[in-house]
């Protein structure tokens, strides 16, 4: 379970940026969990998603199919805001 509100994850040079989480969310259909988060200094707003387990360990979404759910979701939740 993801209980803050921040996260880490390693860029592509290995340096450790912390990331803001926007919303988690369960999915009944693949049984995982999700994250969606995005680096706070970051202008243009870009927004990242991931799997994660029970221990908060970051995961790949591996099929476009659970893409195409998360995708669906972040719309909704844009349409919120």
């Amino acid at each position: 379970m993801l209980d803050t509100n921040t996260l880490y994850v390693k860029d592509e040079t290995g340096k450790e940026v912390e990331m803001e989480i926007l919303f988690t969310f369960d999915d009944d259909g693949t049984g995982k969990q999700y994250v969606v988060f995005a680096d706070p200094n970051d202008e243009e707003g870009e927004v990242f998603a991931s799997c994660y387990d029970d221990e908060g360990n970051l995961l790949p979404i591996e099929t476009e199919e659970e893409w195409a759910m998360v995708e669906e979701v972040l719309g909704a939740f844009g349409e919120e805001e």
